[in-house]
């Protein structure tokens, strides 16, 4: 499994990923695809994650949802829902942003790295096909998945 990491903030160009975050981030990837490996999902994937802004998040979502405001994560897909996941390919990209990753931490009064995990999770399985939006049966499946890999490595609230 590889994690590509960028960080794209261009009002903080010396911001950098504290080195156990990372190292959390690829346990999350590799715990999440071997949850899913049972569902058919391969291991040797690659999964892109961006951190940024919230002018850069905002526009990436007023361009690609025409959801005009920013927020936490967006997801983007290399495959579409039910259809096969070649091995050794990417799975597609995450952005996450760091503004309101530090927002909500605070709001729900935990770390930026829980938050971190948390969205990068949740953008994850959007990856694998996992749609919380579209009925409440796929709210609860997609967000017990959550928890599962989230108590998995060690991250409650």
């Amino acid at each position: 499994m590889k994690l590509l990491l960028t960080i794209e903030l261009p009002g903080q160009p010396d911001w950098r990923l504290p080195a156990d975050w990372a190292g959390e981030l690829l346990r999350g990837l590799g715990q999440t695809i071997l949850l899913e490996k049972p569902a058919g999902r391969p291991a040797g994937c690659e999964v892109s994650l961006t951190l940024t802004d919230d002018e850069q998040i905002w526009r990436l979502n007023r361009q690609f949802r025409s959801v005009d405001r920013p927020t936490d994560v967006l997801s983007f897909p290399q495959y579409q829902p039910g259809e096969k996941i070649l091995p050794h390919t990417s799975l597609g990209d995450i952005v996450i942003s760091l503004p309101r990753l530090a927002a909500q931490a605070a709001a729900y009064g935990h770390s930026q790295k829980r938050e971190l995990l948390f969205l990068f999770v949740h953008g994850l399985l959007h990856l694998l096909g996992y749609d919380h939006e579209i009925s409440a049966e796929e709210e609860k499946r997609q967000f017990a998945r959550q928890e599962q890999v989230l108590a998995l490595l060690g991250v409650n609230r």
